[in-house]
């Protein structure tokens, strides 16, 4: 397994070179699994099987688990199941305790505890859900939940009330009832299909829903919502693409926090999407000692578009119970924001939002570039800090130049009118 920013394939690494980001960790390749044939390895069914799910699994991996790693796991599945895949297990640094892989999949005990204002349902999904397994908040889409299983679980999931059913939630989507929802409201233009994460679905299954979504006329596009392209790469095979191709307008937002994530690998399934013509974006969750710091989210950022994935979203983390250990401040999110508006392509520069806390949808949050305004300019900084003024009139329009002052011109006398 491979690091894009290493030179074993012959690539320039970008300006910010993730080397310097990561303190040089490479995978040292499979471990544990250094004996599993190639094609055992390289099958997504496999990988599923074989994921790390029990604490004594874990102890057996990764002698080194914290204390409070190892209360965590323990506890785990009273929340938000543990599960790791064995591919996405290999990029931990075992001698690390603040790996940004480990800290984002094994669990802490930390998850236990509960401030006061984090909540089960910080987007307040359940309030704007007409029928279960739809949520309803913006006018022209609606978020299709399709299953409440994942390859592997993030520690500070947005769903962990619903997802992997480790608190008993029992999630069991009506597909007849959601899609006949979206039917009777012809408003309804985007279907983001998401979960959990849909790309776990077999290929026909999943070809039959989003046949069943395509078939409606007022539907004009769609889009998944995945994870499977960095937890699973195995997952992404040409038949699923081939499949997908077949569904356009159709749109993928893959989650991916750290340039570490990105591998051959990944980057590899990620064009095999791309190959068939499906747009790529990427949506990070800013997360306390992942990616808190600019020269790691440059690097991801520039190497999400050697992947060619546009960089999406940077979401603030939300306030979900147990999270705080992984929360990072939106102070640190608008440093980053500074760091990449001007200093790298534009192609580069996601959007910084907070999805408001109880369901008030994605608030843009960006430092200010706007110093002031009135009747007849606007103040404006650059990146560097430099100030400029652009004037306009009072109702927006650019002001018009004044006339240049008249000269006093000799005029030569007309010619004579012919007789």
């Amino acid at each position: 397994m491979r690091d894009l920013a290493s030179s074993e394939d012959g690539e320039k690494p970008p300006s910010c070179s993730p080397a310097k980001a990561l303190k040089a960790f490479r995978p040292a390749g499979r471990g544990f699994w250094a004996n599993v044939p190639e094609a055992e390895w390289n099958d997504w069914h496999w990988q599923l099987r074989q994921r790390i799910t029990t604490v004594e699994q874990l102890q057996r991996l990764m002698p080194t688990l914290t204390p409070e790693e190892l209360s965590g796991a323990k506890l785990a599945n009273r929340k938000l199941a543990l599960a790791i895949t064995p591919y996405f297990f290999t990029l931990i640094d075992p001698a690390d305790e603040n790996c940004p892989i480990r800290r984002q999949v094994i669990p802490r005990v930390e998850e236990t505890y509960v401030a006061p204002w984090e909540m089960r349902d910080p987007c307040g999904e359940d309030a704007h859900s007409p029928v279960p397994g739809l949520v309803h908040r913006y006018p022209d889409r609606v978020l299709f939940l399709a299953t409440d299983r994942c390859a592997s679980y993030c520690r500070y999931c947005t769903r962990s009330r619903l997802v992997s059913n480790a608190s008993g939630y029992d999630f069991h989507p009506d597909y007849d009832r959601q899609i006949d929802y979206i039917r009777q409201h012809p408003e309804v233009r985007d279907v983001l299909v998401s979960g959990g994460d849909p790309l776990l679905f077999n290929d026909d299954k999943l070809a039959h829903l989003l046949g069943r979504l395509r078939a409606i006329p007022h539907v004009e596009f769609l889009r998944i919502g995945s994870r499977v392209p960095i937890f699973l790469p195995q997952r992404i095979t040409p038949e699923l693409c081939a499949m997908l191709k077949r569904h356009h307008p159709l749109f993928i937002s893959i989650h991916s926090n750290h340039p570490r994530e990105l591998t051959t690998e990944a980057r590899e399934a990620l064009g095999r999407l791309a190959d068939a013509g499906i747009p790529l974006g990427n949506q990070s969750v800013l997360l306390r000692q992942v990616n808190d710091r600019p020269e790691i989210m440059t690097a991801h950022v520039q190497k999400l578009l050697m992947c060619r994935v546009k960089p999406y979203y940077i979401y603030q983390c939300d306030l979900v119970a147990g999270s705080a250990h992984l929360r990072a401040s939106v102070r640190q999110g608008m440093q980053i924001m500074e760091q990449l508006r001007g200093h790298t392509t534009g192609y580069a520069v996601p959007e910084y939002v907070i999805d408001a806390p109880g369901g008030g949808g994605k608030v843009p949050v960006a430092p200010e570039y706007v110093l002031s305004r009135n009747a007849e300019r606007v103040i404006i900084r650059n990146h560097e800090g430099q100030i400029f003024e652009y004037p306009e009139a009072s109702d927006g329009t650019p002001l018009k130049a004044p006339p240049p002052e008249k000269e006093e011109l000799e005029l030569e006398p007309a010619p004579a009118a012919a007789p």
